[in-house]
């Protein structure tokens, strides 16, 4: 969904009639994971994606006929092969495909994913209404429907955003909880942030530049970061909590902020630390953090140099090879 968001943002504001996909049930090689969305609307015009290209344009048929007659469609696609004349998929797996008309509980989803809230929604499958709920107790929509989303909602924790086709009084439901996005805290605004700011935006990052130096980190030099900090970076840290699905990358090549940057990582559960620096500068930055009490074990979640070898130098290059080790990282 939050794939959508600055479209179906757009759309409603203009007025636009619109259709959602959603991929609720995935089975094999699947293209697209559940939860995948594709948004339609009346003039034609299409985001996102349920496949890997192989039958959006019979969902996008399905989706003008959902807008056109009001209601909703269940679409389920295997496996064909190559030379098939059928619509499937070429992958060979089996995916589910729920086509409806963009509701108010929708319009409040995209609202509470903008302001990155925690938040789950539920939809009947026979398209008989909607939910969605905070952590805090707010429900709309079917209360009932929502007492489904409230056991993981009202977990401590959750890592991660969760998707799962269940039942709910003899009919099939499908359940969503969005967790807030991953956290990218980028320290040193240097030109290397710059272009590592906007490509992180486009993997679903939120991205917060941490520096001390006024005269660097500034809004003309980054106008899309979601958060500009100017502060010592063991004082930034030190204020948000740091989860595994979060990255830090350190990029100020400088003892006074690598180090206490590192630091507060290391103490840390995040998910991935990156620094910048050659190899000497590694075993430098290394060494300081061995003379606070690190050891060989803590040491080695420290990826530096930072980013996989693609071979490039330019900043926009070493960005996409940071970010390409991040998700590697994350995948793995």
């Amino acid at each position: 969904m939050r794939e959508i968001l600055d479209d179906l943002s757009r759309w409603l504001a203009a007025g636009e009639s619109i259709a959602l996909a959603t991929v609720v049930q995935a089975e094999g090689s699947s293209p697209r994971p559940l939860g995948s969305r594709m948004a339609v609307t009346a003039s034609g015009q299409m985001a996102g994606s349920v496949s890997g290209g192989c039958v959006e344009g019979e969902v996008f048929r399905e989706a003008q006929a959902v807008l056109m007659d009001g209601g909703v469609r269940y679409l389920r696609y295997t496996g064909v092969g190559e030379e098939a004349w059928e619509v499937g998929l070429a992958c060979g797996g089996t995916i589910g495909v729920f086509v409806e008309p963009l509701a108010e509980a929708h319009r409040l989803l995209v609202e509470a994913l903008r302001r990155e809230e925690v938040v789950g929604f539920a939809t009947r499958l026979d398209g008989a209404g909607h939910a969605i709920a905070w952590p805090d107790g707010r429900r709309q929509g079917d209360r009932s429907l929502a007492e489904e989303l409230m056991p993981i909602l009202e977990a401590e924790e959750f890592p991660s955003s969760q998707a799962a086709l269940g039942r709910h009084q003899g009919g099939d439901v499908f359940l969503e909880v969005f967790a807030r996005p991953p956290t990218l805290t980028i320290v040193g605004a240097v030109h290397i942030a710059v272009p590592l700011v906007t490509m992180a935006q486009e993997l679903g990052f939120h991205v917060r530049l941490v520096d001390a130096r006024r005269a660097f980190a500034t809004q003309d030099r980054f106008p899309h970061a979601d958060e500009l900090v100017v502060a010592w970076p063991q004082e930034a840290l030190a204020r948000h909590t740091l989860r595994p699905t979060d990255a830090v990358v350190v990029l100020t090549h400088d003892p006074k902020f690598d180090v206490p940057a590192l630091e507060v990582a290391l103490q840390s559960p995040v998910g991935y630390i990156g620094l910048l620096g050659s190899t000497t500068t590694q075993e430098k930055r290394r060494s300081a953090l061995r003379e606070r009490g690190f050891d060989a074990q803590a040491l080695t979640r420290i990826h530096g140099p930072v980013g996989l070898d693609l071979g490039g130098r330019r900043p926009s290059e070493i960005a996409l090879a940071i970010l390409a080790e991040i998700v590697a990282v994350q995948n793995v």
